[in-house]
């Protein structure tokens, strides 16, 4: 044991000179094994030290108060989680109606104890009009004054508001819109201007855009300019922030206060020292597990992290083992040495892993010290990437020890099997230099076969089994490390090739395989990553290929439509309209309206009882019976459900527009490529023009005007609309194959004005003249910014896909891993062949063939590694996507089966797709770059000196 001991010493020892002597070779091991070390060792301090304790959670929640209550407007008494995050009302959901009122109520303020203090906080939302445009930004009402805000924010720079007209804002609304401290800031519709008179931050929500007024003084008199401006008013949710003394808010205190005022009470006292379950109610109706969100890393994740790990581990090792094995060749006579002066086997293996084993701890010490200082110097951008401040830097000093240790296992593993190679070297070829002959490993490559074999067996198995893409994974997988076993055998069948080739590549070839202990691991290593490489692409690839199959236009090819995303902006639209015309070549522009009913700025759907609708009635006959009986598609046997889903009155148009029912006039048939002569024609003679055939019914459409909520009567269909006035209109009927592209139904201007339904515009829809270039786009997206209006641009252009920049960050990967690879197997083979390029010198061979020796010896590892990898990366990629045909195809036959869809509908087009671009730039332009690229960097010139015997 002792003397295990010491020579374990003596060989660290050894090992450590050597790697010392050996500065560029220990310094590129070093940076590849403490590379991901780095970036998990600072993942780790980052992730924990956003991890807030419960004090610090509470201080950023509650501030100085002891609870936080809100209304969650169920109308009725509630059972909360201690940590206020769950609530239901008492009884269940079985037997909840909700209350008529709903969100609109108003939120009393809780009653409290005599000698409590209590400080309400509103928030809403509006768009400000800042220097480039409009911004949709949060505000906020409270006493910034108030004891019990202390926590919630950060004062940055300036000074509290005093007086009205005076707000606070945030870093992050700054940065957004342009202003500054001092600056004036005017909300959309308001009146008021408000001058920034302090900047703060919220530590949990950097991010947010935020203004911060007095009570009181901001979101009152906003209420009263939109609903003075015929728009809806705001909506604010109102929390209090509460101090009792004493003991706190209670748990007792807390459920009381949910069965009597009815409030979500989030109390400090409650989160500190939660009560035990069993006096929760919540959880006597419900399981506390029911309530609980599921985890983010469940088995299969955690199988697919695992397995990502894994691969990585075994590329690293892949890379860095030929240069531990171009250090054991170097260091032979060394070894040799050893094992003259007595020393086994054991000895020599155990200096070459000693030298994994100091480089590994050096590149764990060097990548944990690395990834901390990262962390401590980049906390102000990694906490603005995560969007809230850190608590206090965790440092866990465990789980940098495992991460640490994953740096000295990747190395050990590196270097066993040149530790392995090493001691099988006699004594006597250490000394003199020779490599001796060792016959070729005959059970790894039948262990590589059955991988393969079994590996693919279990790919192909998930794909056409329920099993899913981790059993895909999983086997592809086992069939990569299969190929990486087989690896050798593979580059002695790649030898054979070498008889028809010339003399430098022919030569490269030869050496390549004679010392296939070093070039299998980096042929190994480029396979590995072109296999990944190959996979993902293809998949990315087939992904595009179907997605420009499933596309769908949503206007005519060169069509356009600009429309306003606010309901207030109608007075805006024309000079939006003048905008479009002034910036892009527009050749027609059909001017569209919306119906409105109440006040011209309200939501078609908003609870105010000033607001309404119009809509489109379909005549009872010709309404889906699936949706018009009581219960629903339950309602009919499976047959029947099957029968009607055939129905023409049944079918689902695959558009969806903000405005189906518009006032307009011819100019929009054309711009959306209505041919139909007769459609002109009804528009021309104050008729309606119907896209959708479940609408007419004896040449008349019907529009309701509905008022605020409208419900319909009791015992009405489930499809019925609530009451409202009908207006009757003569209709002209499109034939089926015309596309609407969301539009149901248009109204001439005249029809709808004799029928006294007011319109208000909203957008145009058009068609070009010419090409909206980017230029154009961007000029017409600057002007409609200056005019502070929040618009939706969409001009069909057909399918444009995305996947390009992918493919060319995955090809430039693999590009760069193949080249380290081949040129760590490059530098090897130019230590083993150094006699043998002085023997060229000295037989009068040119300069030159040093260099372009060295160019083929790159080129032909990652020729071999590139034409492996991209054989073994199709695999998972026909795997996966034969696992998501499998499944559409059930996803379909199932909805047909059981009446939920019809039998017509086809089963979506998933092709396998191989992205032959990509692969000619890896099996061409990586291999011929990676050889000129060690040709460059190669001397054309060597000492002359008499070879060794």
């Amino acid at each position: 044991m002792i003397s295990s001991y010491h020579s374990w010493i003596a060989a660290i020892r050894i090992a450590r000179r050597d790697a010392w002597r050996s500065k560029g070779r220990s310094a590129l091991v070093l940076a590849m094994i403490a590379l991901p070390i780095v970036g998990v060792s600072a993942v780790d301090l980052t992730i924990r030290s956003s991890e807030l304790s419960p004090e610090q959670r509470l201080v950023r929640v509650l501030g100085a108060a002891d609870a936080k209550v809100r209304d969650p407007h169920m109308g009725t008494p509630i059972y909360q989680s201690p940590d206020a995050q769950s609530y239901a009302p008492v009884g269940g959901y079985d037997d909840y109606q909700p209350s008529v009122g709903g969100r609109e109520e108003v939120t009393a303020a809780p009653q409290l104890p005599a000698g409590s203090q209590s400080v309400k906080d509103s928030i809403s939302y509006a768009k400000v009009r800042t220097r480039y445009g409009i911004l949709d930004t949060e505000l906020r009402e409270v006493d910034p004054a108030s004891p019990l805000v202390k926590g919630l924010w950060t004062l940055e720079r300036g000074r509290l508001p005093q007086a009205a007209g005076e707000i606070l804002a945030t870093t992050a609304f700054l940065e957004e819109s342009g202003y500054f401290l001092g600056s004036s800031v005017t909300p959309r519709e308001s009146k008021t201007s408000y001058k920034i008179v302090g900047v703060y931050e919220l530590p949990d929500a950097l991010k947010s855009a935020q203004l911060l007024a007095p009570p009181g003084t901001l979101l009152a008199p906003l209420d009263r300019d939109l609903k003075a401006s015929g728009g809806m008013g705001m909506s604010p949710q109102d929390e209090y922030l509460v101090k009792v003394g004493g003991e706190g808010f209670t748990w007792n205190m807390v459920k009381e206060t949910n069965a009597k005022q009815r409030l979500l009470v989030e109390s400090r006292a409650v989160l500190l020292n939660p009560p035990a379950d069993s006096e929760v109610p919540l959880y006597t109706e419900q399981p506390r597990d029911a309530w609980r969100p599921g985890s983010m890393i469940g088995p299969t994740e955690l199988a697919i992290v695992s397995t990502v790990v894994g691969l990585a581990m075994l590329e690293i090792c892949l890379l860095a083992g030929p240069a531990f094995a171009v250090g054991a060749r170097r260091s032979r006579r060394q070894l040799g040495l050893v094992g003259a002066n007595g020393g086994d086997r054991r000895h020599i293996r155990a200096i070459v892993l000693s030298g994994g084993l100091v480089i590994g701890a050096a590149a764990a010490v060097t990548g944990t010290a690395l990834g901390i200082a990262l962390t401590v110097g980049l906390r102000p951008v990694l906490e603005g990437a995560i969007g809230q401040r850190f608590g206090h830097f965790d440092v866990r000093p465990l789980e940098l020890l495992a991460i640490g240790l994953l740096a000295v296992l990747t190395g050990l593993l590196a270097a066993i099997v040149p530790a392995v190679n090493a001691s099988r070297q006699t004594v006597l070829a250490s000394l003199t230099g020779r490599r001796g002959v060792r016959r070729a490993n005959r059970v790894l490559p039948v262990l590589g076969l059955i991988a393969i074999a079994g590996g693919a067996a279990i790919a192909l198995f998930g794909s056409v089994s329920k099993m899913g893409a981790t059993v895909v994974a999983g086997g592809s997988a086992l069939a990569e490390l299969g190929v990486v076993a087989l690896t050798p055998t593979l580059v002695g069948l790649f030898g054979r090739a070498g008889r028809w080739l010339p003399l430098s590549p022919r030569l490269a070839l030869r050496d390549a395989v004679r010392n296939r202990g070093r070039t299998a691991p980096a042929v190994a290593a480029v396979l590995a990553a072109v296999a990944g490489t190959v996979a993902v692409a293809t998949y990315q690839h087939s992904k595009e290929i179907q997605a420009r199959h499933e596309y769908v236009a949503s206007l005519p090819f060169g069509a356009g439509l600009i429309e306003t995303n606010e309901f207030t902006a109608y007075r805006d639209v024309p000079a939006m309209r003048e905008t479009l015309s002034k910036e892009l070549p527009v050749a027609v522009r059909a001017d569209v309206e919306r119906p409105v009913v109440g006040k011209p700025g309200c939501a078609p759907y908003g609870d105010s009882p000033d607001c309404g609708r119009a809509e489109v009635i379909i005549p009872k006959a010709q309404r889906c019976p699936l949706y018009s009986a009581e219960n629903g598609p339950s309602s009919f046997t499976l047959a029947q459900r099957k029968e009607l889903r055939n129905d023409w009155r049944c079918k689902e148009g695959r558009f969806g527009v903000q405005n189906p029912l518009v006032v307009a006039d011819e100019k929009l048939l054309s711009v959306l490529a209505v041919e139909d002569p007769g459609a002109v024609a009804a528009l021309k003679a104050g008729k309606a023009v119907s896209f959708k055939k479940q609408n007419v019914l004896a040449d008349k459409v019907t529009v309701r005007l509905i008022m605020g909520r409208a419900e319909p009567a009791p015992g009405s269909a489930p499809d019925e609309p609530g009451p409202g006035q009908d207006k009757v209109f003569a209709a002209y009927q499109l034939p089926e194959s015309v596309k609407g592209y969301g539009v149901e139904l248009v109204l001439p201007p005249s029809a709808a004005k004799s029928a006294g339904i007011a319109s208000v515009p909203f957008g145009s829809y058009f068609t070009l003249g010419g090409d909206a270039t980017s230029e154009k786009r961007q000029r017409l997206e600057g002007a409609l910014d200056k005019l502070g209006m929040d618009t939706n641009l969409r001009i069909e252009k057909g399918y444009e896909g995305n996947d390009s920049l992918v493919m060319l960050v995955l090809t430039v990967f693999a590009g760069l891993v193949t080249i380290g690879a081949a040129g760590i197997a490059t530098g090897l083979a130019q230590a083993d062949a150094e006699g043998d390029l002085k023997t060229l010198a000295a037989v009068g061979a040119p300069p030159r063939v040093r260099r372009t020796l060295s160019g083929f010896q790159c080129g032909v590892v990652a020729l071999m590694g590139v034409v492996l990898g991209s054989a073994a990366g199709i695999l998972p990629a026909v795997g996966l996507r034969l696992t998501e045909r499998r499944a559409a195809a059930d996803l379909v036959r199932n909805g047909i089966e059981n009446g939920y869809s019809a039998a017509s509908e086809a089963i979506p087009y998933i092709p396998i797709s191989v992205p032959w671009t990509t692969l000619g730039g890896l099996l061409i332009v990586v291999p011929v770059g990676a050889a000129l690229l060690a040709a460059l960097v190669t001397r054309s010139s060597g000492a002359l000196a008499r070879r060794e015997v």
